[in-house]
């Protein structure tokens, strides 16, 4: 039997006070609300080098005292309105299990990883941060942590470590003061006249395309039995390599050539259905002012894409145009792009459906030799799924030397045989795009 204890870890910080949510929080809560989870981010990691569950403990303490977000708490009011609280002291705890001798204690971590991550947040009672430690025989093997997607998005947590890495290797204390705008921070920054400046600007952006674009990407619903709500996912190295000789051909960004695959797939699946229509996640760090912010700033961009009938250049030069034009216009309002679409879709007479989701999560990684990955393209997993919000979600995942997706599909809109022809269709058009001539 596994012996659980408990390191109390105090903490106090800056920033203390209440608000509303700021933008990328409400964007967050809302999908929250939407998949009933918290959407956690984390896992079980291995651990070596002799560190203690005291200098975890301490680490957990770092987190707590510098960052807002982790120190933040929700408020519901009767009519639905959500805000935040953000404490400037407090307490909580790493969590330590012992494991028994005959256990595996990578097994055991990763059952309180699941175990966690299965459990919603606590949001007006428990701290957005679990932490705890995996020991055997007194040494520390493993480290579980999950943090609730209220309180940060990935670029968020990627700011976190590269912080904690960066402390005084005596002391423990951080390498500078904390600059960068903290949750209560944003909300005030948010509701300067710039930004409402900005907001406008973005919503002529959108509203200038939701006049003009399909109402749907999907066709009227079809009973395809079970699943109905699918994972797959789904590894290509010959994707990758024929993306980067593409990029290197014609100096484009890889995320453009796979943005472009997946709106020329969609076109050879569905010819003549009109222009791509993709909600890009934006993670808005390229604003320099929002770079190192620890706190949700992803928002949507509206992505249209017109690919019919064009050579993969041209498809992929479109494909620029349209990414950063998504990336130009996502930082705004929730509340005005919520009126606006209401608004549009009423005029119309039909409801607009911006339910094609696309999320490139790679992150840039300098040049080095590339791992022995297997040349074959492969469906790695396929699962169904217990409930599922947009009809159609293309997440590139942050692996190296491969492109590697997870897509989870509504099997209603489009059968799992529709969705591997889509995914051949991805490869075959940048493998195709990478024998085209040099310009």
């Amino acid at each position: 039997m596994d012996a659980e204890t408990r390191i109390v870890v105090r903490f106090e910080g800056p920033g203390a006070g209440a608000g509303p949510l700021a933008w990328g929080q409400r964007q967050v809560w809302a999908a929250m609300v939407e998949i009933d989870s918290s959407m956690s981010m984390g896992g079980a990691m291995p651990v070596t080098g002799g560190r203690t569950a005291e200098d975890y403990a301490a680490e957990l303490r770092f987190f707590m005292c510098r960052y807002a977000a982790m120190r933040t708490l929700l408020r519901f009011a009767d009519d639905g309105t959500v805000t935040q609280e953000v404490s400037g002291s407090g307490e909580t705890a790493l969590v330590v299990l012992d494991a028994a001798d005959d256990d595996d204690p990578a097994a055991v971590a990763e059952d309180l990883a699941t175990r966690w991550r299965e459990r919603k947040f606590d949001y007006e009672r428990e701290w957005p941060l679990r932490m705890g430690v995996v020991r055997q025989h007194g040494a520390v093997t493993h480290v579980v942590a999950l943090m609730c997607h209220i309180a940060a998005d990935l670029g968020g947590v990627a700011v976190m470590m590269r912080e904690l890495a960066g402390r005084d290797q005596v002391t423990g204390e951080p390498a500078g003061p904390y600059e960068a705008p903290q949750p209560l921070d944003l909300v005030r920054l948010q509701q300067e006249p710039a930004m409402t400046r900005q907001t406008a600007a973005a919503m002529r952006y959108w509203e200038s395309h939701l006049r003009a674009i399909p109402a749907s990407m999907f066709d009227a619903p079809a009973d395809r039995g079970a699943p109905v709500f699918c994972r797959l996912r789904w590894r290509s190295r010959a994707m990758h390599l024929a993306a980067e000789a593409v990029s290197a051909r014609l100096g484009a960004d890889p995320a453009w050539v796979l943005l472009a695959a997946f709106a020329a797939g969609l076109e050879r699946l569905r010819p003549g259905t009109g222009p791509f229509v993709a909600i890009n996640i934006i993670s808005n760090r390229f604003r320099p002012a929002l770079r190192d912010v620890v706190s949700p700033i992803t928002q949507d961009g509206l992505c249209v894409l017109d690919v019919a009938g064009v050579s993969p250049d041209e498809a992929i030069a479109r494909a620029r145009t349209a990414s950063m034009s998504a990336s130009k216009y996502a930082y705004y309002d929730p509340a005005a792009r919520a009126a606006l679409t209401e608004r549009v879709s009423r005029e119309r007479g039909e409801e607009l459906d911006l339910t094609c989701i696309y999320n490139d999560r790679r992150t840039p990684r300098p040049a080095g030799p590339a791992a022995p990955v297997p040349a074959e393209t492969r469906v790695l997993s396929e699962e169904p799924l217990r409930s599922l919000g947009p009809k159609l979600m293309i997440v590139v995942e942050d692996v190296p030397d491969v492109v590697q997706l997870t897509v989870d599909v509504k099997t209603r809109f489009l059968s799992l045989p529709d969705l591997r022809a889509l995914l051949h269709e991805m490869e075959a058009f940048v493998v195709d795009a990478a024998g085209q001539p040099v310009a």
